[in-house]
């Protein structure tokens, strides 16, 4: 009996093993002035992409994803400090130790490594232009009335990969700072409710971005078709649906 018990923990272990490294999650490739742009869609905030022979993690979460089958990183940004955003166990799986990170303020004190950028800072990293865009609550707040994400915390990012522009907008509203943006190709707008935008506001900051292509991410059990029907009439807005829940 007792070899039989430990036959089959080790047969669960195997399957459990085999399983993290058969992940399967959706893709998009897109094409720049410098080659192809690939999306991982791993779910809830979490992305990671793969341009000019590097691997780039949003968010890294470990519900999301099992890192350790993951590519390990050459850049991780982190938009916020908050636990299914800033998560040290899933960070750690992909750290090399020439892993660039990028970060807020707020984060430094778990990433004493990494680069801050506060909101409105440029830089360059990797060869890849980075600018920080503010990410933050304006209507939705805590039963005490602090917002869920406050002014000047919370990053979004916007990344060049050659030609092409894609934000990646972190927890937030839709901000005046949002709405003021140009030239976006690619965005990453969330839809997780209470904290971040409904789909009326999403509909809304797509219709100032004008980007190419919208994905709503992190959008939790809010209802995607609300905002492909609200955005039904925009013909230069392409909104694609992936499993970022």
């Amino acid at each position: 009996m007792i070899k039989l018990i430990l036959g089959l923990s080790f047969l669960i272990l195997g399957l459990a093993g085999f399983a993290a490294g058969q992940q399967k999650f959706e893709k998009d490739t897109f094409m720049t002035s410098k080659g192809g742009l690939e999306f991982t869609f791993l779910g809830h905030g979490s992305l990671m992409m793969a341009f000019d022979g590097k691997t780039i993690h949003i968010d890294p979460y470990g519900e999301a994803a099992d890192y350790t089958s993951l590519p390990k990183a050459d850049l991780v940004l982190v938009t916020h400090e908050h636990y299914d955003h800033l998560d040290p166990t899933a960070l750690q799986a992909i750290l090399k130790p020439e892993t660039r990170v990028v970060a807020t303020e707020a984060c430094s004190a778990q990433l004493p490594k990494a680069l801050v950028m506060s909101n409105g800072d440029t830089q360059t990293v990797l060869g890849l232009c980075i600018e920080a865009v503010p990410a933050y609550n304006i209507s939705h707040k805590r039963p005490d009335g602090i917002p869920f994400h406050p002014k000047g915390s919370g990053n979004g990012y916007i990344i060049g990969f050659g030609d092409k522009r894609v934000y990646i907008a972190g927890d937030t509203e839709n901000t005046p700072e949002m709405k003021a943006l140009k030239g976006i190709d690619v965005a990453f707008l969330p839809m997780n409710l209470p904290y971040t935008m409904t789909p009326e506001m999403v509909a809304d900051a797509a219709r100032a971005l004008q980007p190419k292509i919208l994905y709503p991410y992190h959008y939790g059990d809010t209802d995607t078709y609300r905002l492909v029907k609200l955005l039904q009439g925009e013909k230069g807005i392409e909104v694609r649906i992936r499993k970022l829940s």
